[in-house]
Protein backbone atom coordinates (compact mmCIF):
# COMPACT_ATOMS: atom_id res chain seq x y z
CA UNK A 1 0.00 0.00 0.00
CA UNK A 2 1.26 3.33 -1.29
CA UNK A 3 2.21 6.21 2.19
CA UNK A 4 -0.76 8.04 0.10
CA UNK A 5 -3.52 5.76 0.31
CA UNK A 6 -2.16 4.98 3.88
CA UNK A 7 -2.16 8.55 5.29
CA UNK A 8 -5.57 9.02 3.42
CA UNK A 9 -6.92 5.65 5.40
CA UNK A 10 -6.02 7.81 8.53
CA UNK A 11 -6.83 11.13 8.30
CA UNK A 12 -3.89 12.80 6.74
CA UNK A 13 -2.83 13.06 2.86
CA UNK A 14 0.86 13.49 1.10
CA UNK A 15 -0.28 17.27 0.42
CA UNK A 16 0.13 17.45 4.36
CA UNK A 17 3.29 15.54 4.59
CA UNK A 18 5.33 17.11 2.09
CA UNK A 19 3.70 20.68 3.65
CA UNK A 20 5.54 19.32 6.70
CA UNK A 21 8.37 17.88 5.45
CA UNK A 22 9.24 21.49 3.78
CA UNK A 23 8.10 23.17 7.32
CA UNK A 24 10.50 21.79 9.57
CA UNK A 25 13.67 21.70 7.09
CA UNK A 26 12.66 25.83 6.51
CA UNK A 27 12.16 26.45 10.60
CA UNK A 28 15.75 24.31 11.25
CA UNK A 29 17.57 26.52 8.46
CA UNK A 30 16.15 29.55 10.15
CA UNK A 31 17.54 28.49 13.91
CA UNK A 32 20.90 28.01 12.02
CA UNK A 33 20.21 32.00 10.13
CA UNK A 34 20.71 29.77 7.07
CA UNK A 35 19.82 32.38 3.82
CA UNK A 36 18.05 28.51 2.27
CA UNK A 37 15.37 29.09 5.07
CA UNK A 38 13.48 31.62 2.69
CA UNK A 39 13.00 29.72 -0.38
CA UNK A 40 11.95 26.37 1.43
CA UNK A 41 9.31 28.62 2.95
CA UNK A 42 7.88 29.70 0.29
CA UNK A 43 7.47 25.88 -0.91
CA UNK A 44 6.12 25.30 2.47
CA UNK A 45 3.83 28.26 2.72
CA UNK A 46 2.23 27.26 -0.85
CA UNK A 47 1.39 23.45 -0.34
CA UNK A 48 -0.05 24.41 3.32
CA UNK A 49 -2.16 27.32 1.84
CA UNK A 50 -4.01 24.48 -0.19
CA UNK A 51 -4.05 22.68 2.91
CA UNK A 52 -6.00 24.76 5.47
CA UNK A 53 -8.21 26.08 2.27
CA UNK A 54 -9.62 22.64 1.85
CA UNK A 55 -10.43 22.17 6.35
CA UNK A 56 -11.80 25.54 6.50
CA UNK A 57 -9.09 27.47 8.42
CA UNK A 58 -9.28 30.61 6.14
CA UNK A 59 -7.79 33.03 8.64
CA UNK A 60 -4.68 30.67 8.43
CA UNK A 61 -5.28 30.24 4.48
CA UNK A 62 -4.86 34.07 4.27
CA UNK A 63 -2.04 34.48 6.65
CA UNK A 64 0.33 31.44 4.42
CA UNK A 65 -0.19 34.00 1.40
CA UNK A 66 1.45 37.13 3.61
CA UNK A 67 4.09 34.74 4.58
CA UNK A 68 4.77 33.89 0.79
CA UNK A 69 5.56 37.41 0.48
CA UNK A 70 7.26 37.92 3.87
CA UNK A 71 9.70 35.03 3.09
CA UNK A 72 10.45 37.03 -0.34
CA UNK A 73 11.04 40.09 1.42
CA UNK A 74 13.12 37.77 4.54
CA UNK A 75 14.92 36.67 1.97
CA UNK A 76 15.87 39.99 0.67
CA UNK A 77 16.66 41.29 3.98
CA UNK A 78 18.80 38.63 5.88
CA UNK A 79 20.94 39.60 2.67
CA UNK A 80 20.65 43.19 1.97
CA UNK A 81 18.92 44.46 5.22
CA UNK A 82 21.63 46.01 6.87
CA UNK A 83 23.90 49.14 6.80
CA UNK A 84 25.09 49.95 3.72
CA UNK A 85 22.89 47.08 1.87
CA UNK A 86 24.54 44.11 3.92
CA UNK A 87 23.10 41.01 5.68
CA UNK A 88 21.05 41.82 8.98
CA UNK A 89 22.06 40.76 12.42
CA UNK A 90 20.49 39.58 15.63
CA UNK A 91 19.03 41.98 17.27
CA UNK A 92 16.50 42.55 19.91
CA UNK A 93 13.07 44.33 19.64
CA UNK A 94 12.69 48.01 20.79
CA UNK A 95 10.06 49.26 23.69
CA UNK A 96 8.64 51.18 20.17
CA UNK A 97 8.28 48.64 18.47
CA UNK A 98 6.78 46.35 21.12
CA UNK A 99 3.68 48.82 21.43
CA UNK A 100 3.46 49.54 17.60
CA UNK A 101 3.25 45.80 17.35
CA UNK A 102 1.19 45.18 20.04
CA UNK A 103 -1.32 48.12 19.03
CA UNK A 104 -1.44 46.52 15.29
CA UNK A 105 -1.84 43.24 16.93
CA UNK A 106 -4.82 44.04 18.50
CA UNK A 107 -6.68 46.02 15.75
CA UNK A 108 -5.81 42.81 12.92
CA UNK A 109 -7.37 40.25 15.61
CA UNK A 110 -10.51 41.95 16.29
CA UNK A 111 -11.12 42.93 12.52
CA UNK A 112 -10.26 39.22 11.27
CA UNK A 113 -12.06 37.18 13.99
CA UNK A 114 -14.82 39.45 12.82
CA UNK A 115 -14.61 39.23 9.18
CA UNK A 116 -14.40 35.22 9.52
CA UNK A 117 -16.88 34.54 11.71
CA UNK A 118 -19.09 35.46 9.27
CA UNK A 119 -18.10 33.47 6.82
CA UNK A 120 -19.40 29.73 6.07
CA UNK A 121 -17.63 27.09 7.44
CA UNK A 122 -15.28 28.69 9.66
CA UNK A 123 -13.70 27.34 12.05
CA UNK A 124 -12.68 28.50 15.35
CA UNK A 125 -12.65 32.31 14.08
CA UNK A 126 -11.57 33.92 16.87
CA UNK A 127 -8.83 31.66 18.19
CA UNK A 128 -7.64 31.05 14.38
CA UNK A 129 -7.39 34.86 13.97
CA UNK A 130 -5.50 35.25 16.71
CA UNK A 131 -2.86 32.68 16.05
CA UNK A 132 -3.16 34.01 12.41
CA UNK A 133 -2.31 37.96 13.90
CA UNK A 134 0.22 36.98 16.31
CA UNK A 135 1.84 34.45 13.62
CA UNK A 136 2.70 37.61 11.45
CA UNK A 137 3.66 39.28 14.06
CA UNK A 138 6.49 36.97 14.77
CA UNK A 139 7.38 36.01 11.02
CA UNK A 140 7.98 39.96 10.65
CA UNK A 141 10.24 39.95 13.62
CA UNK A 142 12.18 36.65 11.88
CA UNK A 143 12.24 39.00 8.70
CA UNK A 144 14.18 41.61 11.03
CA UNK A 145 16.55 39.19 13.07
CA UNK A 146 14.40 40.00 16.32
CA UNK A 147 15.18 37.00 18.47
CA UNK A 148 11.73 37.74 20.35
CA UNK A 149 10.38 36.40 17.41
CA UNK A 150 11.03 33.13 18.51
CA UNK A 151 9.25 33.78 22.10
CA UNK A 152 6.25 34.74 20.29
CA UNK A 153 6.50 31.10 18.36
CA UNK A 154 6.64 28.76 21.18
CA UNK A 155 3.61 30.65 22.74
CA UNK A 156 1.75 30.54 19.66
CA UNK A 157 2.97 27.01 18.32
CA UNK A 158 1.48 25.77 21.40
CA UNK A 159 -1.62 26.72 20.92
CA UNK A 160 -1.59 25.76 17.42
CA UNK A 161 -0.71 21.85 18.45
CA UNK A 162 -4.22 22.17 20.18
CA UNK A 163 -6.08 23.35 17.55
CA UNK A 164 -4.84 21.34 15.02
CA UNK A 165 -5.82 18.11 17.19
CA UNK A 166 -8.65 19.60 17.58
CA UNK A 167 -9.60 19.88 13.58
CA UNK A 168 -7.88 16.38 13.07
CA UNK A 169 -5.22 17.70 11.28
CA UNK A 170 -2.72 14.97 12.87
CA UNK A 171 0.45 15.65 11.29
CA UNK A 172 0.40 19.73 10.86
CA UNK A 173 -0.33 19.21 15.02
CA UNK A 174 2.72 16.72 14.72
CA UNK A 175 4.58 19.69 12.54
CA UNK A 176 4.05 22.44 15.24
CA UNK A 177 5.11 20.29 18.17
CA UNK A 178 8.84 20.22 16.07
CA UNK A 179 7.86 23.79 15.24
CA UNK A 180 7.74 24.46 19.03
CA UNK A 181 10.79 22.53 20.03
CA UNK A 182 12.87 23.98 16.96
CA UNK A 183 11.77 27.54 18.50
CA UNK A 184 13.27 26.51 21.67
CA UNK A 185 16.50 25.73 19.63
CA UNK A 186 16.37 29.20 17.59
CA UNK A 187 15.91 31.31 20.91
CA UNK A 188 19.19 29.38 22.01
CA UNK A 189 20.96 29.71 18.98
CA UNK A 190 20.32 33.36 18.07
CA UNK A 191 21.21 34.34 21.54
CA UNK A 192 24.72 32.85 21.01
CA UNK A 193 24.47 34.99 17.36
CA UNK A 194 23.53 38.17 19.54
CA UNK A 195 26.00 37.91 22.18
CA UNK A 196 29.01 37.73 19.32
CA UNK A 197 27.47 40.78 17.68
CA UNK A 198 26.71 42.92 21.05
Amino acid sequence: MGICVWLSAHGSSCLELVAVVFGIISVYLSTRENIWSWPTALINVSLFSALFLESGLYSDTGLQVVYFVLSLYGWYEWLYGGAGRTAITVSRTTQTTWITLGGIGIVVWAALGTITSRLPGTALPYVDAATTTVSLIAQWMMTRKLIENWLIWIAVDVVYVGMFIYKGLYLTAFNYGIYLALAVLGYVAWKRSLATTA
